[in-house]
C-alpha cells in the first residue's frame, strides 16, 4: 500500500490544512497530490478504507477526498465510521455515477459527491466551498450573505437587495438549512427531515414544490436560478461566494 504525505507552501507545512486522499488509484492521486500541495494543503494518501481511519485517527484532518471503491470497504461504510466521531468535510470522488449511490453517500454524511474524471479547478473550489461551509458551523455565525440575499438567523428575517421579504415558516426551514451548509449538497431526504420532520409522509416532490416556491420570492429570474441551484435527482445547493 502506498502512503505518502506532500507539504504544501515554502514553510513545510499547508497553510490551508491538512487533506487526505482516499483512492487505490496511484494514478489519481499522483495527478491529485502536487495540485492540492500547490493549493496549499499538506497532502497525504491512502490507498484503502482501514488505511484511512488510521490515518484520521492519528492526526485530525481538514478536508477528506474519498473514493467510494475501496479495495478493502465500501466507501460509504468509511463515510459511516468517520462520522461517528469526526466532522472533518468529505468530498467523495468516484466513478459511480448512480443517483442512488450519491444520495446514499451523501445521506451518511458526505458533504459532496463529485464523479470522474473532474478538473482541479472545479474540485478546488468545491473544497472551498466545504471548508466554508464547516467555518459557518464552527462559528455559528448570525447572518448568512451572498449577492442579493441576506438572512439574519436570529431575527428569522431574509432580505433580498436590502428588502424584507416575507416566507412561510417552512419555506424559511428551507432556506436555513441550505445557508447552513452553503456550497453543499442538501438532499431531498434532509429537506424533508428538516422542513416536515421524521415522521411526515412527504418525499422529495414535496421539497421540489417548496423549492419552487421559494424561487419565485428569491430569485430575480426563477425559471434561470442564480442563488439556489439544483443537484439533479439529488437536492439542492445554495450558491456559495468562489465557487466559479
Amino acid at each position: 500500500m502506498n502512503d505518502q504525505r506532500h507539504d504544501g507552501g515554502a514553510t513545510g507545512e499547508g497553510r490551508l490544512g491538512r487533506l487526505l486522499i482516499v483512492d487505490d488509484e496511484p494514478p489519481i492521486v499522483r495527478a491529485l497530490t502536487p495540485a492540492m500541495a500547490a493549493a496549499g494543503f499538506t497532502v497525504s494518501a491512502a490507498a484503502g478504507g482501514e488505511q484511512a481511519l488510521a490515518s484520521l485517527a492519528a492526526e485530525p484532518c481538514d478536508v477528506v477526498i474519498l473514493d467510494l471503491g475501496l479495495p478493502d470497504m465500501d466507501g460509504k461504510d468509511v463515510i459511516q465510521r468517520i462520522r461517528e466521531w469526526s466532522d472533518a468535510p468529505i468530498i467523495v470522488l468516484s466513478a459511480r455515477d448512480l443517483e442512488s449511490e450519491k444520495i446514499a453517500a451523501l445521506d451518511l454524511g458526505a458533504d459532496d459527491f463529485v464523479n470522474k474524471p473532474v478538473g482541479v479547478g472545479e474540485l478546488l473550489a468545491r473544497i472551498r466551498a466545504v471548508l466554508r461551509g464547516r467555518e459557518r458551523r464552527f462559528t455559528a455565525q448570525p447572518k448568512f450573505q451572498y449577492g442579493r440575499l441576506e438572512v439574519n438567523f436570529p431575527a428569522r428575517r431574509v432580505m433580498i437587495d436590502g428588502e424584507e421579504v416575507r416566507l412561510t415558516p417552512r419555506e424559511y426551514q428551507l432556506l436555513r438549512i441550505l445557508a447552513r451548509h452553503a456550497g453543499q449538497v442538501v438532499t431531498h431526504r434532509q429537506i424533508v427531515t428538516a422542513v416536515w420532520g421524521t415522521d411526515s409522509n412527504a418525499d422529495a416532490q414535496f421539497a421540489r414544490v417548496l423549492m419552487a416556491q421559494l424561487r419565485q420570492k428569491l430569485e430575480a429570474e426563477p425559471s434561470n436560478p442564480r442563488l439556489l441551484l439544483t443537484e439533479p435527482g439529488i437536492g439542492y445547493r445554495l450558491h456559495a461566494d468562489e465557487e466559479e
